[in-house]
């Protein structure tokens, strides 16, 4: 099994506290040091020591792999005893990899496969995921389910764009009730900056390539963002809801 660096922070806990005993904590340490740093599969090197250096496993892309491989991969990370992720995975994907990770769940909406293993250490406050417009929801679900697996407490609001701006307002007290907001909106971008205007927290702007030619697959949509005169706005890459939530992660556990 692996040990991620907040395993080993209430590991340490215990012991100070003593509801754990130091013999039982070496153990336990001596156990995750001895998984090899990586596995070689040939096609992929799974990195086991991920969680111990950035408190989370190695999460699979999906993009561009085979189901087989794909499978392959989740049988080895779920074999080690830490969770699973994997983004932008099809049906045919999680077919794969339920064959050798039967308890495996597939979000089709988030496009996510997801196995949750060990204790998780719970976010200080909730992150709330908003999404401009039914269109926007893969990516929006992407960053909700990961932001989930994470160990945060997730609330959703959607279809909220700017066309109807009366029904963001309407959300005014969830929107101040979050200690992170990831704001998911393509077309010319504009939601991220009318809610960081709202509120008092740090707001996760996330373009997607949603939107007519003139939208350049989520170009316009980020350099809306980019060029945001609200404070508090910071950007990921285009469609990227698992680095959105990766980042509120990190802020909700500070």
């Amino acid at each position: 099994m692996t040990m991620s660096s907040s395993e080993l922070r209430t590991l340490l806990d215990g012991v100070a506290s003593g509801r754990l005993a130091p013999a039982d904590a070496e153990r336990r340490v001596m156990d995750a040091l001895k998984t090899p740093a990586f596995q070689d599969l040939g096609f992929a090197r799974v990195d086991h020591h991920r969680a111990i250096r950035q408190g989370f496993p190695e999460v699979v892309l999906g993009l561009g792999k085979t189901p087989a491989q794909i499978a392959a991969i989740a049988a080895e990370i779920v074999d080690r005893g830490s969770t699973l992720l994997v983004t932008r995975a099809t049906a045919e994907a999680y077919e794969a990899a339920r064959q050798r990770v039967p308890a495996a769940t597939y979000h089709a909406d988030a496009r996510v496969i997801v196995l949750r293993q060990g204790d998780v250490v719970p976010g200080n406050g909730k992150i709330l995921v908003v999404a401009a417009g039914t269109s926007d929801l893969p990516v929006a679900e992407e960053a909700a389910c990961t932001a989930d697996l994470m160990g945060n407490e997730v609330e959703r609001v959607y279809d909220v764009g700017v066309a109807g701006l009366h029904r963001l307002l309407a959300e005014r007290a969830r929107l101040e009730s979050a200690r992170v907001i990831i704001v998911v909106a393509g077309m010319e971008g504009a939601l991220p900056s009318v809610v960081s205007g709202l509120v008092s927290v740090p707001v996760i702007a996330v373009p997607t390539s949603i939107g007519y030619g003139a939208s350049f697959g989520g170009i316009a949509a980020l350099l809306g963002m980019l060029n945001s005169c609200a404070s508090g706005v910071v950007v990921v890459n285009i469609d990227n809801g698992f680095g959105a939530a990766s980042v509120a992660n990190l802020i909700n556990h500070l």
